[in-house]
């Protein structure tokens, strides 16, 4: 490829990828004087105080909920989807698919109708003589809305390396005396990894770092790492302490992605073994 066919591509990466991040880097350790700004690490010991360390952890563990329960829902979907005895493969497909043709905020804000104490569900349930569903404005209806928003980036990476499996591969360790569990644990999930550490990596992020379904589906009743960015940068004008936030959250989400692929690898060299 020709150098003047990258040019635009730099341009364009110049633009939105090196000169906000460069942006972000400054505002993090600066902070502003009567003379200008001056070099700091004021705004990141600001952050490590104990009330901001406990949205951290919130925040980690909402999303790491969130990852697990879209994990153990969205890698037997995959399957389903990838095997050749299901013939609504297609069908599925589409539901997971389609939902994310409407937009991000209306997809949350529906929930928050469902879930309200008239809602549908409620109604529903009360049809059936249930107890009611109170979930709204907690926790557990973050987790929901997490799940149900992310779900999809979940599924999609597994299934399509599911569906590019070499079927004789399986079939080869079945002819060898392997059972089902044994082709599972020693030859799909292996060979699937690839699709699990990008599902994990495309729900945990985003789950991390939310700031609309913690404040529609949460009420304002607790605040995530994404809603003290948002409230940083648009409400308090603090944009050293929004910027130090974020590069704290970028540190955190490639320590992740570093983790994700030594495991990978890990686990590929065992497999292999």
């Amino acid at each position: 490829m020709k150098r003047s066919s990258l040019f635009p591509y730099v341009i364009w990466m110049t633009l939105f990828i090196v000169v906000p991040m460069f942006l972000v880097l400054y505002y993090a350790f600066t902070v502003p004087t009567d003379t200008g700004a001056t070099w700091s690490l004021e705004n990141f010991h600001r952050f490590f105080e104990p009330i901001y360390l406990r949205v951290l952890g919130r925040s980690l563990r909402l999303a790491v909920i969130s990852t697990v329960i879209c994990f153990v829902i969205g890698y037997p979907a995959a399957m389903v989807m990838a095997g050749n005895a299901f013939s609504r493969k297609n069908v599925i497909l589409l539901l997971f698919v389609v939902p994310m043709w409407m937009n991000f905020l209306l997809r949350t804000y529906a929930w928050l109708t469902l879930l309200e104490r008239n809602g549908v569900i409620n109604v529903l349930l009360t049809s059936l003589r249930l107890p009611r569903l109170n979930i709204l404005y907690t926790e557990s209806a973050v987790v929901l809305g997490m799940v149900y928003n992310f779900l999809p980036f979940m599924v999609l990476p597994i299934y399509s390396v599911l569906s590019k499996i070499d079927k004789g591969v399986i079939e080869a360790a079945g002819d060898l005396g392997a059972n089902s569990f044994r082709v599972f644990t020693k030859v799909v999930f292996p060979l699937s990894l690839p699709g699990v550490v990008s599902g994990v990596t495309m729900v945990f992020m985003p789950a991390l770092t939310t700031f609309v379904i913690s404040r529609l589906l949460g009420g304002g009743q607790f605040t995530l790492i994404g809603n003290l960015i948002e409230q940083q940068f648009l409400v308090v004008g603090d944009w050293g302490f929004g910027s130090a936030i974020s590069v704290v959250m970028i540190v955190l989400i490639l320590l992740s992605m570093a983790i994700m692929s030594f495991f990978e690898g890990e686990e590929k060299s065992v497999a292999l073994w």
